[in-house]
């Protein structure tokens, strides 16, 4: 059996595969992956003749995804998956039914730089699609990282990440007329690092 779930699924993302077993993709036909690094997330996807994309700006992840692609779905593009940075999406907007961001957003340099990536997800984006996040936030362990500016904190575990929290999150939600599907939950590891599920739809 987890041979079976492994082949389906992959190394996925425990709450994206939250949102797949509760069918909330169900009618979601194009999916982009915001950095995808080599394509972990997308297997169920690639599986089930979704039409799926990808961008990251390290040319051997995109190599990797597009090897992963022609070996699971031989009939989606190697073209869709392309080098390029989540704040600067080349797409068309109102291009995809899911916007997957595993990962990627606490990798931002500056307040700006994060809204930058936001919006630029957030734009390609369809009316009633949806925006999944996955990224490092501070809800839980507020006393033990240590800011180093522009956003940015050191935490416990000795990584250095932009950082969100609750309030943050709500004021980007209700800026972007967003709908939260799912509330915001947070997983502590161990009070090393946390790690916070953000899953809006755009009305």
């Amino acid at each position: 059996m987890q041979s079976k779930l492994q082949d389906l699924y992959g190394n996925i993302d425990i709450y994206l595969f939250d949102q797949l077993l509760k069918g909330t993709y169900d009618n979601c036909k194009k999916v982009l992956d915001a950095g995808c690094g080599g394509g972990r997330n997308l297997i169920y996807f690639l599986r089930n003749s979704y039409d799926v994309y990808g961008i990251d700006p390290n040319p051997n992840a995109i190599s990797a995804v597009k090897e992963l692609s022609q070996i699971l779905s031989h009939t989606n593009p190697k073209e869709n998956f392309v080098v390029a940075p989540a704040e600067n999406l080349p797409f068309d907007d109102n291009y995809f039914d899911l916007v997957i961001s595993s990962a990627v957003l606490h990798f931002a340099n500056t307040p700006e730089h994060f809204d930058n990536m936001i919006h630029s997800m957030w734009r390609v984006l369809k009316p009633g699609g949806y925006l999944f996040v996955r990224l490092a936030s501070d809800i839980g362990i507020e006393t033990l990282v240590h800011s180093i500016g522009n956003g940015r904190y050191r935490l416990p575990d000795g990584s250095e990440r932009f950082l969100v929290n609750q309030q943050l999150l709500l004021q980007y939600t209700e800026n972007l007329n967003a709908r939260l599907h799912e509330p915001i939950k947070t997983t502590n590891v161990q009070n090393l690092r946390c790690m916070t599920t953000w899953c809006l739809q755009k009305v």
